[in-house]
């Protein structure tokens, strides 16, 4: 009996000292970098995080009750847990960053960047060239560290058209109290590299390094440029911010953003891009679409579909 009695004051022991240590929540995702290749290149998608954007007050052109219908299709409300990817091309030759997510522009959901490259295997010291798709503080701001270049090595390409009027004191002089900021932050982010010598701008349409070249796509701000890589008969098409929002974007392409500095130009840019993407079956990858926000579109009914990348492991 007392053999019995032993037994189970183990087991009833056993089993409270397993309920009682159950692990706390770990609140933390993997590191965030997703690996393809694209020919002979290969292309890691580098997540600087994420952050809660009212997406349905700033989207324009659409009654509210339609936007709200489309997030709501894709499971969505408001706001908007949204991604700000960055992307990082190893020609085999050149190792090219394109943006630099926001630094310690936006808080502590973003800003990782530099942790996230290093998990993926690489250190700012071996990125080569950096190519800014616009300069808003969300794609720039992790071009410095406590103010000085965080890539100490690398020769930083922006459009002109952006370059003449965010680093232009004329411009700071005269934006509004709303504006200020945004201007603030390009002139901040950049001046460790002008001041060396190491911004080199480019104009329209350039072939920047073998196998990657800008395209001019102005609307979002005057100098937004899209990058177009290119290796073994693919090719990846990176936006920027020429769509924020897949679930409302995708069917209605006509949707512009508060943020937009010209939002015709932007709209027909997107409307182009879209068409352009679909009927070539590009890769396409955006700064805010769900990381890793790779993958293709297809039209469909008046707009287009999103199709994300296939997971696919190391070969």
């Amino acid at each position: 009996m007392s053999v019995l009695r032993a037994a189970v004051a183990a087991f009833v022991f056993a089993f409270a000292t397993s309920a009682g240590a159950a692990a706390p929540a770990a609140k933390s995702q993997a590191p965030g970098f997703y690996r393809m290749t694209l020919g002979s290149f290969e292309i890691t998608v580098i997540s600087d995080g994420t952050v809660d954007l009212p997406m349905a007050e700033i989207l324009k052109d659409m009654p509210r009750k339609d936007i709200d219908r489309l997030l709501a299709r894709s499971f969505l409300g408001n706001p908007i847990d949204t991604s700000v990817n960055t992307f990082l091309v190893n020609t085999g030759s050149k190792l090219v960053l394109i943006d630099t997510g926001a630094g310690s522009f936006f808080g502590p959901t973003l800003g990782h960047l530099i942790a996230n490259l290093k998990a993926a295997g690489y250190t700012p010291e071996q990125v080569d060239e950096i190519y800014i798709t616009h300069m808003h503080g969300d794609h720039i701001g992790g071009l410095i560290t406590d103010g000085k270049a965080t890539f100490p090595n690398a020769i930083v390409r922006a459009d002109q058209h952006d370059v003449d009027f965010w680093l232009n004191p004329a411009t700071l002089e005269k934006a509004s109290k709303d504006e200020k900021g945004f201007v603030e932050a390009a002139q901040t982010a950049f001046k460790p590299y002008q001041d060396a010598g190491k911004l080199k701008p480019f104009e329209g349409d350039t072939e920047l390094v073998p196998g990657v070249r800008s395209h001019a796509s102005h609307g979002h701000t005057p100098g937004h440029a899209t990058y177009i890589v290119e290796s073994g008969g693919q090719r990846l098409v990176l936006w920027g911010d020429l769509m924020h929002v897949a679930a409302v974007q995708f069917p209605a392409p006509f949707v512009t953003i508060q943020f937009d500095s010209d939002a015709k130009a932007a709209k027909a840019a997107r409307i182009k891009a879209f068409a352009e993407a679909a009927k070539q079956g590009d890769w396409i990858g955006a700064a805010h679409l769900p990381f890793p926000g790779i993958g293709h579109i297809r039209a469909e009914a008046r707009g287009y579909a999103y199709v994300p990348a296939n997971y696919s492991g190391p070969r």
